[in-house]
């Protein structure tokens, strides 16, 4: 809240004085010494004996707009909330649109235990304020005050915002993961209630298991979900991805099959086509797995995935110069794919392009390396990464 303090009491420090007009001219004399001298100690970093000056002007005149807001903000962060409430108060009701103490005040209420009017006076200053900075801080109060009377979907909803402002923030971070975890947790929860023997219940288990890395048990999962409903939407193609960890043989077909029954349920499923382009290029089977691969890239064109698939293929047909740009527009739509540069420094080698090459091995490197500690942390916590590249352990394959 530091930020808060410097930006709020230097723009409060400077706001008019309507009272002045109002006061007479013996009381305006006395309101002028306690402002400059009010000043002066918040100049000398002592906020402390500005707090009786400021009081000495709200005696003098209650309307006097600059003392309430100063007075509001530093009885504020001494921690004197409940001092600071009537202050601030008082000067949101001599002006309305102050975002910015209107954020003290919601905050200094939720300290107090006063939970509506904290909820109530937070939303209105977020809404409003235009001062990035100011605006983390209160959403992040917010997401608190929602947490805590389980409305995480205003929770969610709050940091989707504040993740637009702050998007490499640590703790911004990890509490979008408490509450994305929370979320997940109760709709789990309430699946489990709800309908326990459906099809998604078993789905919902298969991938809790996949992402603990459980593979042969999520597997009978997603085979009893099957069972249940064929016709379900992704649970034939999230089926055959489990299989296809696998290199033994019957797994490897049952996979395939599985990926043909998914574009059985829906003809648009992008990522069954490029599974079975993958599969098909396994085999050496290089029209079947360029068809494959050409399909998914019409069906979905931004992504990475399918276009490094299909320039895959494409060098192994000698032709470099077509994979060439479907590399460098899979690097545009995911910079961090260490998959597609290398495949990249590949295509710009055989072109006789040896500097770029040279770069884009170096870009490999760097990705490679980044990939293997959070491969690593993932390990640590015993999940499975998510949204792991295809061929990502070995681009060379």
């Amino acid at each position: 809240m530091k930020i808060i303090a410097v930006v709020v009491l230097l723009w409060a420090l400077f706001l008019p004085s309507p009272g002045f007009a109002q006061s007479s001219s013996s009381s305006q004399q006395q309101i002028e010494s306690h402002a400059r001298q009010a000043a002066e100690y918040l100049r000398e970093n002592k906020p402390d004996l500005a707090v009786p000056e400021f009081k000495a002007i709200v005696d003098l005149d209650p309307t006097n707009l600059d003392a309430q807001a100063n007075l509001g903000v530093l009885l504020f962060f001494e921690g004197k909330y409940e001092q600071a409430i009537p202050q601030l108060r008082a000067a949101l009701k001599l002006q309305p649109d102050l975002p910015k103490i209107q954020s003290l005040l919601g905050i200094a209420e939720k300290r107090t235990g006063d939970l509506t009017a904290a909820r109530n006076d937070l939303e209105e200053a977020f809404s409003k304020l235009g001062d990035q900075k100011i605006r983390v801080e209160t959403g992040m109060e917010l997401v608190e005050l929602y947490s805590a009377t389980a409305d995480l979907d205003k929770a969610a909803a709050t940091l989707s915002v504040l993740r637009g402002i702050e998007p490499t923030d640590p703790v911004l971070l990890y509490t979008a993961y408490r509450v994305y975890s929370d979320m997940a947790a109760e709709s789990l929860l309430t699946l489990s209630i709800v309908a326990p023997s459906s099809a998604r219940m078993r789905q919902a288990i298969a991938h809790e298991l996949a992402k603990q890395g459980k593979t042969a048990e999520a597997i009978e999962n997603y085979r009893a979900a099957v069972k249940l409903d064929p016709n379900l939407p992704g649970l034939h193609f999230e089926l055959a991805d489990m299989l296809n960890t696998s290199s033994a043989p019957a797994d490897q077909a049952e996979a395939e099959s599985e990926y043909k029954k998914a574009l059985e349920v829906n003809p648009l499923d992008e990522q069954a086509e490029a599974r079975l382009g993958e599969i098909a290029l396994r085999k050496n089977n290089l029209k079947g797995a360029y068809d494959r691969y050409t399909r998914a890239v019409e069906l979905r064109p931004n992504d990475p995935d399918a276009n490094i698939g299909l320039a895959k293929v494409l060098m192994s047909m000698n032709e470099p110069q077509k994979a060439e740009p479907l590399l460098e527009h899979a690097i545009q739509l995911d910079p961090t794919s260490a998959v597609a540069h290398f495949r990249l420094s590949t295509v710009y080698r055989e072109m006789g392009r040896a500097a770029d090459a040279k770069q884009e091995i170096e870009e490999y490197q760097k990705y490679k390396e980044m990939k293997d500690k959070l491969r690593d942390i993932y390990q640590a916590m015993r999940l499975e990464p998510a949204g792991q590249e295809r061929g990502e352990t070995d681009p060379r394959q």
